[in-house]
């Protein structure tokens, strides 16, 4: 398993553990307490470490290279009913976009995300999880198949942005995202939507729009990664680690600012650390989402979307004066006199 820089105490006690173990096991000395005592005093330093963990140390969490992608999420869900659907039937079948028909139980959900690699290979032909126009196109063909035959729709966001090159350009990237926004706004079938990695700039908000939108707890949501803000910013990404302070893009930040709708608790040490325990959670949360939202009618469910987007970042330029109190303007008003006579 790989560590994380903060997380090297973390390893330097679990390998003390295992040494523990290891001479207990090859020889008639008994450790049981000092295996005891090293295992209080993991347990005690992960809770102090992740319990305080940076905005940074989050944005690396959600990088781990051992972190659950879409893909294992949906087989965990769906066990051996998933069936993945290919192509935008305009360009190519975009590897960074997946989707496709799952059931939970009896229950039949479109499954959509962003896939990545877990080695250079795979990164490679999932092109680091950046979509291009026919990943997002893709996404939407498979929306409106589901609006058809009143499927609900989940959506898994974890890129670090909407392919930036030339040829997505040519293609039409802008207008991809845009249309993706502008349609999954009136669809008329439920949309549960997770931040389970990262969720950058317009290439999260390409499937990122629903009735509900859940976020990990080490992952980020931001219009920009730390790294590419302290570059405009900085001319360096030296200070990625302030720009991710400044930007506001964890789980709290995003819920302080109702641009998410709930935070979901992960296993202590990340998702990574217990990924069976992180799919049934989502799991759960699927189930107990849809069954509230299919209790609303589609005018309703339109409505109330629309409503919440709509509503983002709204604020009061002039709020209410403050109103004194009778007593207190009196004072005021006896203590202007007052001063009026002394000059």
């Amino acid at each position: 398993m790989e560590y994380l820089d903060f997380e090297l105490p973390i390893k330097e006690l679990k390998e003390q553990l295992g040494k523990a173990c290891d001479i207990g096991t090859q020889s008639d000395v008994d450790v049981t307490d000092t295996c005891q005592q090293i295992k209080d005093k993991l347990k005690k330093t992960q809770e102090e470490i992740y319990k305080n963990l940076t905005p940074w140390q989050r944005v690396q969490l959600s990088r781990h290279p051992s972190r659950p992608y879409t893909l294992e999420y949906i087989k965990a869900l769906c066990k051996d009913t998933f069936i993945e659907l290919h192509g935008d039937r305009n360009v190519k079948d975009d590897k960074a976009m997946i989707g496709g028909l799952g059931k939970i139980g009896d229950q039949t959900y479109m499954f959509i995300g962003h896939q990545k690699g877990h080695n250079t290979k795979t990164r490679q032909y999932r092109n680091f999880g950046m979509a291009n126009p026919e990943g997002y196109r893709k996404a939407l063909r498979l929306m409106k198949s589901a609006e058809k035959f009143n499927i609900p729709v989940v959506c898994f966001v974890d890129t670090p942005g909407a392919y930036p090159g030339l040829e997505a350009e040519e293609r039409g990237q802008g207008e991809a995202i845009a249309r993706n926004i502008y349609e999954m706004c009136q669809l008329e079938v439920p949309i549960i939507v997770f931040i389970i990695g990262e969720g950058a700039s317009g290439g999260a908000l390409g499937i990122g729009v629903g009735d509900k939108v859940l976020m990990l707890e080490n992952t980020w949501y931001s219009v920009i990664s730390p790294e590419s803000c302290s570059s405009i910013l900085w001319r360096s990404w030296e200070y990625k680690e302030q720009a991710a302070e400044a930007l506001k893009l964890t789980a709290t930040d995003m819920k302080n600012q109702n641009l998410i709708d709930e935070i979901i608790k992960e296993p202590l040490g990340g998702a990574h650390s217990d990924p069976d325990k992180t799919f049934k959670i989502i799991q759960d949360k699927i189930i107990s989402e849809y069954n509230h939202l299919k209790q609303l009618s589609i005018d309703t469910l339109i409505t109330n979307r629309i409503e919440k987007y709509a509503n983002m970042g709204v604020y009061n330029e002039n709020p209410a004066p403050v109103k004194v109190k009778k007593a207190d303007a009196e004072s005021e008003k006896t203590q202007e006199q007052k001063d009026e006579n002394i000059q």
